[in-house]
């Protein structure tokens, strides 16, 4: 099966690298990314999830990385990021990582990705986090974050940092110091603000870059951030959705677009009409019933709607007009929200240096 395939990242956290199965805790929040399979293990979130019900402070930590843009595999760290926010009224920190853009060499220059970070705020805004409750930190503004950095630097050697990336000693220093730089982010928050419980949403590729943060963390007597999972979801081609493949859907795309990419999407369906009605097709393999029950549809329509395609009631071209549709007005109201959202809502949310 599809997910199983891209299950495997995730599972290799909990077999190979200490994570727990998300299934683990009771009473998880009553949200479609932990009903849905969305969210798969963690590390210490129900140490979040008792200082949330205890009302302690608390904060979120979701990054993003300047040399990107925002596509539907983003979709479940952000709603889940708002989840919180909207729930529990809590802060969201949001680094843009312009500096890693640079030295890793997504970018050609620190003007392009400062550029790319107050692109991306404004879409991150656009995309419904509350302008009085979210912070960016753009480093090339936040210049401050850097002696937070320095001060971590002193607890991660560069044999950790060579054996947890594969730097060798040809990439360049920026490579080596980043991952201080990312734990400053994370730990801010605390340093900052006094607040001890964090959470972090992250993919399981990501893991590893948290890992050596709750290292430093420990050694500096800082709280350790509580760590969600999220599942891998496939792109279009079925494979994981990533910019460089050109196998995802993006905020930014017009209803052409969307219904070509749609269009092309990986199909469950069988090789004629007459054998998809006779035989039904695989909705577990299907990008557009997985699109559509993962992000579009309640529990109730999704069993529904694999249960009509696989007894060929419903086929493979009307689920992509389905999932084209709801896709569209998704996106279509994305982009007004975009045009509406000016400087003055994009400065009172990010961070700048203190003045003396």
């Amino acid at each position: 099966m599809l997910e199983e395939r891209l299950s495997i990242s995730n599972e290799k956290l909990v077999r190979e690298f200490g994570a727990t199965p998300i299934n683990q805790i009771k009473d998880l929040p009553d949200f479609y990314t932990f009903q849905k399979g969305l969210i798969h293990s963690h590390r210490d979130f129900d140490k979040f999830l008792k200082a949330l019900k205890n009302k302690e402070k608390c904060a979120i930590v979701s990054g993003f990385n300047a040399s990107g843009t925002i596509h539907l595999g983003h979709k479940t760290v952000f709603d889940t990021n708002l989840y919180f926010q909207k729930e529990y009224g809590i802060p969201v920190f949001i680094p843009i990582s312009d500096d890693e853009s640079y030295v890793a060499g997504k970018v050609e220059t620190q003007e392009e990705a400062l550029k790319n970070s107050l692109a991306l705020a404004k879409e991150l805004l656009a995309y419904g986090f509350d302008p009085h409750k979210t912070y960016f930190i753009i480093d090339q503004i936040y210049t401050n974050i850097y002696n937070l950095a320095i001060k971590l630097s002193k607890k991660v050697n560069i044999s950790e940092i060579k054996a947890t990336y594969g730097y060798a000693n040809e990439d360049n220093i920026g490579l080596h110091f980043y991952p201080t730089i990312q734990a400053a982010h994370i730990l801010f928050p605390e340093e900052k603000f006094g607040i001890k419980r964090t959470l972090v949403i992250i993919g399981p590729d990501e893991d590893v870059h948290i890992r050596i943060c709750r290292d430093i963390a420990s050694r500096l007597g800082y709280e350790k951030p509580s760590i969600l999972h999220s599942t891998f979801m496939p792109g279009i081609d079925g494979a994981k959705m990533s910019k460089s493949k050109g196998n995802a859907i993006f905020l930014h795309d017009d209803k052409k677009a969307i219904a070509n990419k749609v269009g092309r999407a990986f199909s469950g369906g069988q090789k004629t009409l007459e054998e998809h009605r006779r035989h039904g097709g695989d909705p577990d393999v299907d990008i557009s019933c997985q699109y559509l029950s993962k992000f579009f549809l309640n529990e109730k329509e999704g069993r529904k709607l694999f249960q009509d395609y696989k007894n060929g009631s419903l086929t493979s071209g009307e689920v992509k007009k389905m999932l084209s549709e709801n896709l569209i007005k998704m996106i279509s109201e994305f982009q007004e929200r975009l045009k509406k959202i000016d400087k003055k809502d994009l400065d009172k949310t990010i961070m700048k240096n203190e003045k003396d």
